[in-house]
């Protein structure tokens, strides 16, 4: 398995990586928990040292899964995992975004014990919090890598000037965008300061959530709980210039993790070349990830 590393950052991953969403939320009904084992041990098994959860998927339990099965593996993978949204104690479900610093640092405490480990690889904002100066976001994560709770400080679906102001303050190994041949806006103002600033990028939904896979048609249904029923006809959104969907139908804002069969595999694209090395120009490194046969990720 060849690697990528994520911009100037130096954390090394696998060049396909796992994201783990579709195994417990998004794509219909949680898998079976020994068949969600098997399926992120067999990913590592064939390379893969790039996985990917969020607290909101479940809420919580994405993470329990990708803890338990990753812990023999855990010193030879990198987890990412995220913050950003306010979950009601009561129903275990969304009620809006919350990026305070005491809230981040609780999310950090408690996807330590889900994941069964003492560091996060990487700590991603999940969707940028319009109440709260990027900067204050920035600083909480920054004494949390101070702290050795986190390594990295990863930020999803923000526009240019939030990532400026957020690297200022606190350096951002990667941002998380949805990029595929049907949603390519990165390429105008992302991709290009990614590489100025020397920061990752990890697309998520390359194959469409499913969609460009080959294998959905008119006739495909879904099950109730699959926010595919309604993701097609979703309108794009720019709100302070971010760019992104506007996933209500994705439990506002889960990232999609496609595959070959539409459901599991994420395939990550990094800021360099394999093992690391020279840039190449946007456009042909991500042509060239796209033609892995085991994309993803959200």
């Amino acid at each position: 398995m060849e690697t990528r590393k994520l911009g100037k950052s130096g954390l090394e991953v696998s060049a396909l990586g796992l994201g783990c969403m579709g195994l417990s939320f998004g794509y219909g009904p949680a898998v079976d928990k020994k068949e969600g084992i098997t399926l992120i041990r067999t990913a590592v098994e064939r390379g893969v040292t790039f996985f990917d959860t969020a607290e909101v998927y479940g809420p919580f339990t994405n993470e329990e899964l990708v803890g338990e099965a990753l812990a023999p593996f855990r010193d030879g993978v990198k987890i990412a995992t995220k913050f950003g949204f306010k979950i009601d104690p009561s129903t275990g479900k969304q009620a809006g975004l919350d990026s305070r610093p005491e809230h981040i640092k609780e999310v950090a405490e408690a996807s330590l014990k889900r994941l069964k480990t003492d560091v996060i690889d990487l700590f991603y904002q999940h969707r940028v919090d319009p109440n709260l100066p990027i900067e204050e976001v920035a600083g909480a994560v920054k004494e949390l890598i101070q702290q050795g709770k986190v390594k990295h400080f990863g930020l999803s679906e923000a526009g240019v000037q939030t990532i400026r102001r957020a690297h200022a303050v606190q350096p951002v190994t990667a941002l998380q965008s949805e990029y595929s041949l049907w949603w390519r806006e990165p390429e105008a103002e992302l991709i290009p300061t990614l590489e100025e600033l020397g920061i990752g990028f990890v697309p998520f939904s390359p194959l469409g959530k499913g969609f460009l896979t080959g294998k959905i048609d008119e006739k495909t249904t879904f099950d109730s709980s699959d926010f595919r029923n309604i993701s097609a006809g979703q309108n794009r959104r720019t709100e302070g210039g971010d760019t992104g969907a506007d996933r209500a139908g994705m439990a506002a804002g889960a990232e999609a993790m496609d595959s070959s069969d539409s459901r599991h595999d994420q395939g990550i694209a990094a800021g360099g070349e394999p093992g690391g090395g020279k840039h190449q120009t946007h456009s042909r490194r991500f042509a060239r990830n796209r033609q892995c046969g085991f994309e993803n990720q959200g």
